[in-house]
């Protein structure tokens, strides 16, 4: 699968970098830097997709006739939304809190094609268990440093995955990227666009 524009990854994950490569897409990587807003009163889907959006915009302003992807995905328990962790410390608290529980990843997608006018947004929602975690097993993730840097404190690619013990939802969304979320949004919104 090939697209007759350009595609901009507006993001700096690695995860996302990765799955497109395992899509035998050609990308540029073009992180967006804008200072994330979160609108107040919508619920977690229309929350990622709003930031997504945010992200979205100033790239694809600048490379008007690429097709730019950009995404956001939060952890969400309880009703609370699980960012990234500032530290050590509340990555340990973040752990603690999923142990033994199920949660819900939301990844928002967004698809700006300035040069047609076109804007679409989706997501995707996977729910997560949890096994129980002991201490030990959390100071040993922690001291990684890999839940740093990700929604909840985890990564299921990564040592993370030995903590889960059920996923119902598309994996690759709790990764980071949907990818057959991604994929429908482009037949239905940007089927002029491929090259198949």
């Amino acid at each position: 699968m090939q697209l007759r524009s350009t595609l901009v990854l507006a993001s700096q994950s690695p995860r996302r970098r990765h799955l497109l490569e395992l899509l035998d897409l050609s990308f540029v990587v073009i992180p967006s830097h804008v200072e994330e807003i979160v609108p107040e009163g919508l619920e977690p889907a229309g929350i990622v997709k709003e930031l997504a959006r945010q992200k979205a915009a100033p790239v694809s302003q600048q490379y008007s006739d690429a097709l730019t992807l950009a995404a956001d995905t939060i952890v969400v328990l309880d009703g609370d939304i699980l960012g990234k962790p500032a530290d050590a410390a509340e990555a340990r608290s973040l752990l603690r809190r999923l142990s033994g529980q199920t949660h819900t990843v939301f990844t928002g997608l967004a698809l700006a094609h300035p040069a047609t006018d076109r804007l679409s947004m989706s997501h995707e929602a996977t729910k997560v268990t949890f096994g129980r975690l002991s201490d030990e097993e959390i100071e040993a993730y922690v001291a990684t440093g890999s839940p740093l840097d990700k929604a909840g404190a985890y990564g299921i690619q990564d040592f993370g995955a030995v903590f889960v013990a059920r996923i119902d939802g598309d994996f690759y969304n709790v990764m980071g990227l949907p990818i057959h979320r991604f994929y429908q949004l482009l037949r239905s919104d940007f089927a002029d666009l491929l090259q198949t």
